[in-house]
């Protein structure tokens, strides 16, 4: 299976959310890959946007998850929301420790730690974004990234985790990172959690400037992408959904 996620972060208001949902939900219904199950799609709208993304997308596989958790079950914790109430509005997914959850709220190691422990209490699947600050040799990076994501399952109980691969240094930038950098880290990355028994069933993808033809360029060295603001035209998203079906058809052959 092929992985493609999305995160809106916050550049729709609702009602443009609605209505890419309801595009993009057409669009899927009839989508050979993911009406199969060779490619996973998931989505991850603002906290307001779940509810109305899950019934769009009702009757179809595609998962939602929220962009964040709080670390906390449940309490006096003023505009935080709950992995356990997103599970009960229909999300299958926590987006956890994202660079720029990092950057601009002072995320922690032990914060996501405590996130993940979070999501998994409530049966999300966290989505783990692991991915060097500055730009480096592949082997720097990867042992930076292995770092992360030790620390963000620190304490956690058993369950399969998604694990973006987001250099910091190529969100948002004109090209992805080289298809070699990806290779080593993501590679390294897969191996520890290959090697855990408590994560069977985990994926590693890869975002950050990713577009058509990063999977394709990769081949088996992630499990698929996690696309911005690329996929902010339905058409596009198809686009890169087609490509991972075909990456999806010949690694069954």
């Amino acid at each position: 299976m092929v992985t493609v996620g999305v995160s809106l972060k916050m550049y729709f208001g609702h009602e443009r959310a609605l209505a890419w949902f309801d595009a993009v939900a057409a669009r899927v219904r009839s989508h050979a890959g993911v009406t199969s199950g060779s490619v996973e799609l998931f989505i991850t709208p603002t906290y307001l946007q779940v509810g109305p993304a899950v019934e769009a997308f009702r009757g179809t596989p595609v998962r939602i998850g929220g962009q964040d958790v709080a670390s906390a079950d449940e309490g006096a914790f003023t505009g935080e929301v709950s992995a356990a109430e997103l599970a009960e509005v229909g999300a299958t997914i926590a987006e956890i420790g994202h660079a720029e959850r990092r950057r601009l709220f002072g995320e922690t190691d032990a914060i996501v730690a405590e996130k993940t422990r979070a999501a998994l209490r409530a049966g999300l699947t966290p989505l783990l974004c692991i991915g060097e600050r500055d730009e480096q040799d592949p082997d720097s990076a990867a042992e930076i990234s292995l770092r992360q994501l030790r620390a963000s399952l620190t304490g956690a109980e058993g369950g399969s985790v998604i694990v973006a691969y987001e250099p910091v240094w190529a969100i948002g930038a004109a090209e992805p990172a080289g298809e070699e950098h990806v290779r080593v880290v993501a590679g390294a990355l897969r191996a520890a959690l290959e090697a855990d028994p408590l994560r069977t069933g985990s994926a590693v993808i890869y975002g950050g400037a990713a577009g058509p033809g990063v999977m394709t360029a990769l081949g088996d060295a992630v499990d698929g992408v996690f696309l911005g603001r690329f996929a902010h035209d339905p058409d596009a998203l198809v686009q890169v959904l087609d490509e991972a079906t075909r990456v999806a058809e010949r690694r069954a052959a």
